[in-house]
């Protein structure tokens, strides 16, 4: 039986009603297969009930666990939820975070298909890579900075799976693996080395404008490096912190996705979308084709 198949398999029957039922809890082995089933399908899955934080990940451990047996090797983690516009949407004031799977993570300039999901979106990002494992004790973003070597413009294509998306809670966002899916990473910078070049990054992280246009150079959505959590390093402190709690540690090599510098859109049939990092020094613009 292939994978896509079982995952079909897990999620026949009733039993979903059971796991989708009207009372909050940690989904079923069977919905959490049914769910996959439609994320591997790229169609969208019913929701579910507002979930505690607690039942959030515990749905998010099971979903994981069909996805990585799928996709394979994790080669980072992605912070959610991270810019205020954004948790207000989904009714919360607290990040939460997903798995990055080997292949979510394409080059500049890529062209992907507009329904590259069940729900599929697009929003400006940044990634960065963890140098070395010390970064699990930052504490700042100063301290972020000494552990990381690259910091990487990046569109991300989310799906957020289910019907309704508005109607999830921030748990419910976590419980989908924040809907991480695909992502188109630019240029890396590469961190400086001498004292005075970092802090004239930090400085730049934290005040850089970031811009979406499209391909006549039309905006369509901005917003500020402080966007995220006062400064976009900051989401590696709580990513840090986060996965600490589940015995999960950041390993060198990881990339970490910062969470959203803009409002999420839909994407559609010959649109092409650039971000460009104002204020950002070496930054060059990143693009991504829909077809």
């Amino acid at each position: 039986m292939t994978m896509k198949q079982t995952l079909i398999a897990l999620g026949a029957g009733v039993a979903l009603a059971t796991g989708l039922g009207a009372q909050a809890e940690c989904l079923s082995d069977a919905a959490v297969g049914a769910m996959a089933s439609h994320y591997a399908a790229k169609t969208p899955a019913p929701n579910f009930p507002a979930l505690s934080d607690a039942d959030g990940a515990c749905t998010r451990a099971k979903f994981n666990a069909l996805l990585g047996a799928r996709l394979g090797k994790v080669v980072g983690y992605k912070a959610g939820l991270t810019n205020p516009a954004v948790q207000k949407r989904f009714n919360t004031d607290k990040p939460v975070w997903g798995k990055l799977y080997e292949g979510m993570v394409r080059p500049g300039g890529s062209t992907v298909p507009a329904a590259f999901g069940a729900r599929p979106l697009y929003e400006a990002d940044l990634l960065v890579r963890v140098k070395d494992a010390a970064i699990n004790h930052a504490r700042t973003p100063e301290e972020v900075l000494q552990h990381i070597d690259q910091v990487i413009p990046f569109i991300e294509l989310p799906d957020l799976v289910v019907q309704a998306p508005p109607q999830l809670n921030g748990a419910g966002v976590g419980a989908i693996n924040v809907g991480a899916r695909l992502g188109i990473a630019g240029q890396p910078i590469a961190v400086p080395a001498t004292r005075g070049e970092r802090y004239a990054l930090l400085d730049a992280l934290e005040r850089m404008t970031v811009q979406l246009t499209d391909h006549s150079g039309a905006l369509l959505a901005s917003g500020k490096g402080s966007d995220i959590l006062g400064h976009p390093l900051n989401a590696v402190v709580w990513l840090a912190q986060a996965l600490q709690q589940e015995e999960i540690t950041l390993q060198p090599g990881d990339l970490v996705s910062l969470g959203s510098f803009s409002p999420l859109l839909p994407p559609r049939a010959g649109l092409s979308v650039s971000a460009t990092y104002l204020g950002l020094p070496g930054a060059q613009p990143v693009q991504v084709h829909f077809q």
